[in-house]
């Protein structure tokens, strides 16, 4: 094998190696099918003409321009030649070679890349030499890629856009990490604050330290203490910290959020809550870290509830008290029921609702005043007329009088009920949205099926229907609304009872 001499004079070496290059063509060649990244070499040229007739034509919104026909879309995409991919793409999208990949491009690139590729088009719209992306990708056996884009044109092809470097990174595996935590964090999350009961996380820590103190000074008779010591079960109140409350606490004490909520809760934990709150902190000196009891808590509104406590200090954090999760069940409906089956077998009242002329001034006082939204229920006793032809006017008279006793018993203020007509009656709810005039259903509902378990005989059936007036609307237009709602379930009831009789049960 031969040789070259090397230059004598050093200068001339050194010059001479200064000229030499790096790396040769071939050199490039082997780099871009030997990278370990998915490498595309394709021609804009076509892309850049088409955008060019759509200026000419007026367009300035590339984005809205896209978004109104789908077509637009594809025709971009049909514009973009591939030249050449290295071998990593081939093996990162299945293909045996680049003629398969080509023939096959419509099941690489569709469904949501549909929408992503609009990013794409318009940075180079905005005349960006350098664009990047987020979107998806598919194999040619059908598994989605994640893929992260950078696109550039290369330099001495800027006017044209005929020779474009694309880089795609497979970062499937970190999106599915990324796609599972969040979905178990939302999995999580959710089951907190979509729980149908109301749910508190607080910390007990400075209550901890606080009845620590207490022990080291020798006490024992821990209840005795607190009553001649009251104000430590105040203090005690005071350093409960709330970390977080779910939605269903919000809807249940009438708080427009959380902050809302936690800035008042004076107002919501107090009178009866003290006494029940000294019996929770004897039982945590006597170490029940998980209680269960009923007590009285306060609506920002002033209403009282009824509540079932539940109370555990969570696992792991027994030594501090500091993560401590409270559950709360309104027993308000119970307690009324209670009562309302106590009432009942100690009296016979009549309705004592509303009237007709104060329905009609309260409508005219609510369409000038708000509060915003209102709420209408009308309902109407199903089945009167017969009652009355078959048993008399004084049996329908008694349906009337129970049909009022359920009103009365479900609503509660600022809510108010009126008797309207001979068997109709309508509930004002001031304040009040869609959800809450629906709860206002149940709630009757509810109640109307302890009344027929209370009364034998003819069973009190009822049809309701709701509408809600928001700010500027029309009051007696949502009274309307409500009446033709409540007339579509009446006739859905009898509906009902005539596809019964057809079954033989003629008595119902």
């Amino acid at each position: 094998m031969t040789h070259n001499a090397a230059p004598a004079n050093p200068k001339s070496a050194k010059q001479h190696a200064g000229k030499t290059p790096l790396t040769t063509g071939s050199d490039f060649e082997q780099m871009f099918d030997l990278a370990p990244v998915s490498l595309w070499l394709e021609d804009y040229s076509g892309l850049k003409a088409l955008f060019e007739r759509w200026r000419h034509e007026g367009v300035t919104d590339l984005a809205a321009y896209l978004r109104e026909d789908t077509a637009r879309v594809q025709a971009c995409t049909r514009e973009l030649k591939i030249l050449r991919v290295n071998q990593h793409t081939l093996d990162l999208f299945h293909a045996t070679n680049l003629q398969t990949l080509q023939s096959r491009l419509g099941d690489v690139f569709k469904d949501d890349m549909q929408t992503s590729v609009v990013e794409e088009l318009v940075q180079l719209w905005n005349g960006q030499l350098e664009i990047t992306n987020q979107t998806c990708n598919y194999t040619l056996d059908g598994q989605r890629l994640d893929i992260k884009l950078r696109a550039r044109i290369l330099k001495g092809h800027e006017d044209t856009w005929g020779r474009v470097l694309l880089t795609l990174e497979n970062i499937t595996p970190e999106e599915n990490a990324r796609k599972l935590l969040t979905q178990r964090e939302t999995y999580a999350r959710n089951l907190f604050e979509l729980s149908p009961v109301s749910l508190w996380v607080e910390d007990f820590s400075a209550i901890r330290v606080l009845m620590d103190d207490v022990r080291e000074r020798g006490i024992q008779d821990f209840g005795t203490f607190m009553r001649v010591h009251p104000d430590f079960v105040t203090r005690c109140m005071e350093e409960i910290r709330v970390i977080d409350v779910n939605l269903h606490t919000l809807h249940m004490f009438g708080a427009p959020n959380k902050l809302t909520l936690m800035q008042q809760l004076d107002k919501i934990f107090r009178d009866e809550m003290i006494d029940s709150f000294r019996e929770q902190l004897l039982d945590l000196w006597n170490g029940k870290t998980f209680q269960q009891r009923e007590v009285i808590n306060h609506t920002l509104n002033g209403d009282a509830l009824h509540i079932h406590m539940q109370f555990d200090v969570m696992p792991g954090h027994d030594a501090r008290w500091d993560m401590v999760l409270v559950s709360l069940v309104d027993i308000t409906a119970r307690k009324k029921a209670e009562a309302y089956l106590e009432y009942l077998g100690k009296h016979d009242v009549l309705t004592k609702l509303r009237n007709r002329a104060f329905f009609a001034e309260e409508v005219n006082r609510l369409a000038r005043k708000g509060p915003w939204p209102v709420s209408v229920l009308a309902v109407d006793v199903n089945g009167l007329k017969r009652i009355n032809d078959e048993q008399g006017h004084a049996a329908g008279d008694a349906m009337l009088r129970r049909a009022g006793e359920v009103l009365a018993k479900s609503i509660d203020a600022p809510a108010c009920a009126a008797r309207i007509g001979g068997d109709e009656f309508v509930v004002l709810m001031p304040a009040t949205d869609e959800r809450g005039a629906h709860a206002l259903m149940q709630r009757i509902t509810s109640v109307l099926e302890l009344n027929n378990q209370f009364y034998p005989g003819n069973e009190l059936s009822m049809a309701m229907g709701t509408a809600t007036c928001m700010a500027g609307a029309s009051m007696d237009m949502a009274v309307q609304t409500a009446d033709h709602a409540m007339f579509r379930a009446k006739a859905a009831h009898y509906q009902a009872r005539h596809i019964e009789r057809r079954h033989g049960f003629e008595n119902l």
